[in-house]
């Protein structure tokens, strides 16, 4: 009686893991561009640029251009879709953009059409802080992952 009732239970569980696992997406016919599109995870299909204007502030813009001929799907795991860092001259991390945010935990996607750039923004305002300085940029896509640097001085 034990085993019979042990082996419900795991049929149970697997029945549940298979009804909450990955499942493939079916094809419709407006989603032929996205399904030929599939990006490497090199990011082959997406161009960016990371700009940093020092003035009272740091100013941070991320750009991201989808240099394909077709509209690029970009899947993200959660509610954050990019970051920006500043590192300190030995590398250690003294600012996070997203230090002390919360992010929705749902799984998004989002369609970049061909030619277009999305920018992302942000601004560190530093206090009691000069020195080199270098910023990161990252779009936190899991299907096209990108990261810019640039080395800067504030003031």
């Amino acid at each position: 009686m034990n085993a019979s009732r042990l082996s419900i239970s795991f049929l149970c569980a697997g029945a549940i893991a298979l009804a909450c696992g990955p499942r493939a997406r079916e094809a419709s016919s407006d989603s032929a561009a996205a399904r030929t599109v599939e990006t490497p995870k090199d990011g082959a299909m997406l161009a960016s640029s990371l700009d940093v204007i020092v003035g009272d502030g740091v100013g941070l813009a991320l750009h991201v251009t989808n240099t394909a001929s077709e509209p690029l799907e970009v899947r993200f795991s959660s509610g954050q879709t990019y970051d920006f860092t500043i590192l300190d001259s030995a590398g250690v991390e003294v600012w996070r953009w997203s230090a002390d945010r919360m992010f929705t935990q749902a799984l998004q996607t989002r369609t970049v059409a061909a030619d277009q750039t999305v920018t992302y923004e942000e601004r560190w305002n530093p206090v009691g802080v000069s020195g080199r300085f270098t910023a990161v940029g990252r779009l936190n896509s899991t299907n096209v992952p990108l990261e810019q640097r640039v080395d800067f001085t504030f003031p």
